[in-house]
């Protein structure tokens, strides 16, 4: 068994704190991941200084300088994929498979951005006034909160941090509690890339150091992904001070499938979307709603092959549904279980508590049916490899169906007509749409994020983020 790491916060060159709290492995529980330290509000102030002290010289630095540092770690990153993959793995409990694609994933976004730090342009226009020259430029907006989740432990924290520095700010990141060991390994492929001290810094911590980032006044911004209570007291909070804030907040994200759909694909995409990463995705397909000619045949397919699905160790390569990431999260999706039998779903596939070789928290995918668009299961996000059927009738039914509910964050559709395709695209409310692919995987040079209670500020990600990440200054010139 791996000795495990311990962890300090990164604050400049300085790395206080006690490691004292363990974070166990959800594969094996009797495995320590690491040792981790518990920063509280004065840490985070002396994180704010720190990243506030370099961040005159990072932000008037060549784009060439924050150019080349991000690439360095793109390629560090790419270099030491597998064995990042499989800390990631063994302390947030996804697939060693997935837990190298996602190392991978953050390695893209570093290198995307690499490139967007040279490309941050402005206008020059023509004044109104004869003879007076009008010029726009962005500039950096200052020390930026980065408070992430456990779900995705290195491509969250990436695709914040890398346009953020990539734009001239400097940085203080929270990472989730479940998942430091896997931000503190970023930080430190940061710093061995040549990042300058206190442009990017660490702290570790439960959500009093979380609030402490938002109520700080020497933040300019905040950008939080998480749920959707707490970022509605992440808005809040920034709202009394006036900081930029940028929400992402889950989703429950519907998956329609249309009578003239092929069955086979329908079965295949539904799987991925719902039930991968165990299913800890905000944007998995929880809600399928499916148009009663293909019902029945759907249901039994999907569930023969739910039923099928290898549950075990993250490291097994023969896994391919990993544990929930902790045995609260566990708890949670067994209690939305029952709540679905207590309000009369039928347990298609899974529903039962797993038998491992290894003590973890380990929940069994499960397919619902017989469900009603107003029951909770359908209303609320459970973050589990759970999935719940509605039958429908039609288009119209389906669309009133997907757009029911409080979160718009992903949906699609599986159908061979363009027409309900276009059709399904206009009129859903949601911020990302899929036609004949999974709602969970997006690339990372494009927009991502929500509507309604799903997403809250600027998009995230890829030509987007520039936006959320910078602040324009229009200059008046009379030569």
């Amino acid at each position: 068994m791996t000795s495990p790491l311990t962890l300090t916060h990164i604050i400049g060159a300085d790395r206080p704190g006690e490691a004292a709290s363990e974070i166990r492995n959800p594969s094996d529980t009797n495995e320590v991941v690491a040792l981790a330290p518990q920063g509280d509000a004065a840490t985070v102030d002396a994180a704010v200084q720190s990243a506030a002290r370099a961040l005159p010289g990072w932000s008037a630095a060549s784009p060439e300088v924050r150019a080349d540092i991000l690439e360095r770690t793109a390629q560090l990153l790419f270099e030491r994929a597998e064995a990042i993959g499989t800390l990631l793995s063994r302390e947030e409990g996804k697939t060693l498979k997935e837990g190298i694609g996602e190392t991978l994933r953050a390695a893209r976004i570093f290198r995307y951005f690499a490139g967007e730090a040279l490309r941050r342009h402005g206008l020059r226009l023509d004044s109104v006034r004869a003879g007076v020259e009008v010029e726009t430029r962005r500039e950096a907006l200052g020390v930026i909160g980065l408070i992430t989740p456990w779900n995705f432990p290195i491509a969250i924290p990436a695709w914040k941090a890398a346009p953020a520095l990539a734009f001239g700010n400097t940085v203080v990141l929270k990472p989730a509690g479940p998942t430091p060991a896997t931000a503190f390994t970023l930080a430190q492929v940061l710093i061995e890339a040549g990042l300058p001290k206190g442009v990017f810094n660490l702290v570790i911590g439960r959500g009093d150091v979380g609030q402490a980032i938002v109520d700080h006044s020497a933040i300019a911004a905040v950008s939080f992904t998480g749920s959707q209570k707490v970022g509605q007291g992440v808005a809040e909070g920034c709202a009394r001070r006036l900081a930029r804030v940028q929400l992402e907040m889950g989703g429950k994200n519907p998956l329609v499938v249309m009578d003239d759909a092929d069955l086979e694909r329908a079965v295949e995409i539904a799987l991925d979307g719902s039930f991968m990463s165990t299913g800890q995705r905000c944007t998995a397909s929880s809600r399928l709603i499916v148009c009663e000619g293909v019902h029945d045949a759907f249901v039994e397919k999907l569930g023969a092959r739910v039923a099928s699905l290898r549950i075990g160790h993250a490291l097994d390569p023969e896994t391919q549904i990993g544990p929930a990431v902790s045995e609260a999260q566990q708890a949670t999706d067994y209690r939305y279980i029952d709540i679905a039998r207590e309000d009369g779903a039928e347990v298609v596939a899974g529903g039962e508590r797993v038998e491992a070789a290894t003590p973890g928290w380990y929940v069994q995918p499960t397919l619902l049916a017989g469900t009603r668009s107003h029951q909770r299961i359908n209303q609320e996000e459970v973050f589990g490899p759970v999935a719940s059927v509605i039958r429908v009738a039609d288009l119209d039914e389906a669309l009133s169906v997907a757009n029911d509910g409080e979160f718009g964050l992903s949906a699609g559709i599986v159908t061979n007509s363009l027409s309900a395709a276009r059709r399904f695209q206009r009129e859903i409310r949601s911020g990302m749409a899929m036609v004949n692919l999974p709602t969970a995987g997006v690339d990372y040079h494009v927009p991502f994020g929500g509507t309604r209670g799903s997403s809250y500020g600027q998009r995230e990600q890829g030509f987007a983020a520039v936006d959320f990440y910078t602040q324009v200054k229009t200059a008046y010139t009379l030569p």
